[in-house]
């Protein structure tokens, strides 16, 4: 059975771009590839290294949402980055195979600096520029040949290529270069009209939020700025409440979307119809997740047995590469 690699910076809870990102993609993938998924807490670190208490307090957050969006721990395995010291030496090794500038040419690492320009204003760490180098161990320490990922993230995806395919050209045949697995869903924007949904915008609807907190959330959302009154004609193409609309409330958009550009639909009315459909949708999800957590000794026992798992699999990989490397004394 082949592998696929996945997952997530414990930075926040998980939120519903998280979900038809990624989530619901490496659940559907689970009973057909080997899974792991990654709570990425060094990674996590690279830009909230002055936040320690913050990952701290998340891993086990992410780890809830993953269960309550439905991984079967039985199935696939979630473990811890720290955890695994392998995947830290080869981050090591690969180091060696890319230069400065090629990580600074890379599109998803240029974006996420030009958000934080105010934590790295004395100048980007060589952490958070190497960082890609770390995903690239991640992925190729379990010799995953895909990775479910979101868009954005394909330049990521591209580097482990490069990182792979240089690797064996040098060492000889020992990885994979692996594909990416992009979700069926569109990018979820978000509630502010932003081009992406994120922990750090805090304008996000997460997993784990209460109906009324939804309800909140979703009366401030952005639509349409030609859309003034009711009877005023809408434009739901341009709008980011109708595009979840068509992903929560999908056999109704279309009445929806001609009732809007007819002004038959107001946006607080249309609001308040989404509120419903997202906190029925997210209903599940949240029992589940409430019973599991309920039983954190268990949870914390899926985790520790996973990342027992997952050494024993970097272990195997990193055999092989001090021996290809030379340095198996």
């Amino acid at each position: 059975m082949s592998t696929i690699l996945t997952g997530d910076r414990p930075t926040g809870r998980l939120h519903i771009g998280h979900l038809f990102g990624s989530l619901l993609t490496r659940v559907k993938l689970q009973a057909e590839y080997d899974t792991y998924v990654e709570v990425a807490d060094v990674q996590a670190l690279t830009d909230h290294f002055k936040q320690p208490e913050k990952i701290k307090d998340n891993v086990y957050e992410v780890v809830l949402d993953n269960l309550a969006a439905g991984l079967d721990p039985h199935r696939a395995i979630i473990f811890i980055q720290s955890l695994v010291p392998e995947i830290a030496e080869l981050t090591v090794f690969f180091g060696n195979l890319v230069t400065l500038s090629r990580l600074e040419r890379n599109p998803t690492v240029k974006s996420e600096l030009e958000q934080k320009k105010s934590l790295f204003k004395g100048g980007v760490t060589y952490g958070f520029l190497g960082y890609p180098i770390s995903q690239a161990a991640d992925i190729l320490a379990f010799k995953a040949e895909a990775v479910p990922v979101g868009a954005d993230q394909e330049p990521m995806l591209e580097q482990a290529r490069e990182i792979a395919h240089k690797f064996n050209a040098i060492y000889g045949k020992t990885f994979p270069e692996p594909r990416a697995i992009f979700s069926d869903f569109p990018r979820l924007k978000g509630l502010d009209g932003s081009v992406k949904m994120g922990k750090s915008l805090d304008n996000a609807i997460y997993l784990a939020d209460e109906p009324a907190v939804i309800e909140k959330k979703v009366k401030t959302a952005v639509t349409d700025p030609q859309k003034v009154r009711r009877h005023d004609v809408g434009h739901p193409l341009i709008c980011p409440v109708y595009s979840y609309q068509q992903i929560f409330n999908a056999s109704q958009a279309k009445t929806i979307a001609h009732d809007c550009q007819t002004g038959k639909l107001g946006c607080v009315e249309c609001k308040a119809c989404l509120a419903q459909q997202i906190i029925s949708y997210l209903a599940p999800l949240q029992e589940r997740r409430a019973h599991y957590a309920q039983d954190m000794p268990k949870v914390r026992d899926i985790v520790r047995d996973g990342t027992a798992k997952a050494r024993q699999r970097t272990r195997e990989t990193m055999e092989e590469v001090r021996e290809k490397m030379k340095i198996n004394y």
